[in-house]
């Protein structure tokens, strides 16, 4: 058969959906060119709030180089800022999966284009769009999967996504500098110019729909997953609304520990024979070695503090304000020597495998006075799911820093 033969792909005969057009494709590009920018910087922004710097135990992105660019220190407010931040990248990178497959639909005659490369210039576009669709499904894919929690991946997610969001990104850039202002000139001339582009069929079948009725299925399939998304990261009851999103593995019940659960104490191997009141004891080491071991009961008769805050989690889901009540963290750095100016602390957990069994946080969160190691939370001792003994909670810090089942906490430069 010839390439041009309308029974293959190669032929533009092949791909006979008058839908396909410039127009509809440019009006799609644009929305993404948007969309995919606010996903980058929120992505960006999660990065940051895992203080990549601050201790090897919280960056998950080894040899990262200058793709680890770090420009600031993760604040403690306002203390809903993670929550805002990570579900606006989790709810928004959900919400435009249709319009991205929508564009991919439209330009896949492209993919097909013979000859492959008619010049060096077209050479580099026909790369960087294959690097463009198989980045966007690469970043989407491993997105959605991690958001419903199977790690099916061949690595951890976290390298995975972070080097693929930057070949992504770069092909993105690339794109949207060569094809944004012929998107634009379409969209603006649409009343005056119909299409003829070369993403036109030359042998159109007759249309069950316009393009502009394809764009409102697009957005309203958008609107869809956002509504049946959003809610898992306001929390309380709006995460009923979110049918998509993950509920967590285990049932958190009711009462005052009945709030979302993402790893459970069975899954981190964690028993009675550890958290015990005779077997478990909180260590704290700080200036010059000086070191404190301090039973439960002992913590629960020291100064203790409420504040309330959510839990939120590089999966988008959050859960809603939550009163815990405990000790200080500032409060136990003085104990080891650091009075009036708490350094980082590295706080170890008694989960023995996984990542983020170790978490580090900055001076600044130590120093909050609404960080605390938390021994009750809605007025009631901690379940074993959340954390009993004792965990972490710290305002605007991602979930996995709010370290459960605290067993060592160590101040100091790290």
């Amino acid at each position: 058969m010839r390439p041009d033969d309308p029974r293959l792909p190669t032929s533009p005969g092949f791909w006979r959906s008058p839908l396909r057009g410039t127009w509809f494709t440019s009006v799609l590009g644009l929305v993404l060119l948007v969309g995919i920018t606010v996903l980058f910087v929120t992505g960006l922004v999660s990065y940051a709030a895992y203080n990549p710097d601050l201790a090897p135990v919280n960056d998950q992105t080894p040899d990262k180089g200058v793709l680890g660019f770090y420009l600031f220190s993760w604040p403690t407010n306002p203390y809903w800022l993670y929550r805002v931040t990570q579900g606006l990248h989790v709810t928004l990178g959900i919400a435009l999966i249709p319009v991205l497959l929508a564009k991919l639909w439209s330009v896949v005659p492209k993919l097909f284009t013979l000859p492959p490369a008619r010049s060096v210039a077209h050479a580099l576009e026909r790369v960087s769009l294959l690097l463009l669709v198989g980045g966007g499904l690469f970043e989407f894919t491993t997105g959605v999967l991690n958001v419903q929690l199977d790690y099916v991946f061949p690595g951890s997610f976290y390298p995975l996504h972070f080097y693929g969001a930057w070949v992504f990104f770069a092909a993105f850039v690339a794109h949207a500098a060569l094809k944004t202002p012929t998107a634009l000139r379409a969209v603006r001339e649409r009343q005056r110019h119909r299409d003829e582009g070369e993403l036109e069929t030359p042998r159109p079948d007759a249309p069950t729909v316009s393009r502009r009725g394809a764009l409102w299925f697009v957005g309203g399939a958008s609107l869809l997953l956002l509504v049946t998304t959003a809610g898992q990261s306001i929390g309380g009851v709006w995460r009923r609304t979110a049918l998509l999103a993950p509920h967590g593995g285990a049932d958190p019940g009711s009462g005052p520990n009945g709030f979302q659960i993402n790893k459970t104490a069975a899954y981190a191997g964690i028993g009675a024979s550890e958290t015990g009141d005779e077997a478990w004891r909180l260590v704290v080491t700080g200036r010059d070695g000086r070191t404190v071991r301090l039973s439960r009961a002992e913590l629960l008769r020291m100064p203790q503090y409420s504040a309330a805050l959510p839990i939120a989690c590089v999966e988008g889901w959050s859960t809603a304000d939550q009163w815990w009540r405990g000790v200080r963290l500032r409060d136990l750095a003085a104990l080891v020597g650091y009075g009036t100016a708490p350094p980082d602390v590295l706080v170890e957990s008694l989960q023995r495998h996984g990542a983020f069994r170790r978490g580090a946080l900055r001076a600044n969160q130590v120093a909050d006075p609404r960080s605390l190691l938390a021994l009750q939370v809605n007025g009631e001792d901690l379940s074993p799911d959340h954390g009993y003994p004792a965990r972490v909670i710290v305002p605007a810090a991602p979930g996995v820093l709010n370290t459960k089942w605290v067993a060592r906490m160590t101040f100091g430069d790290l």
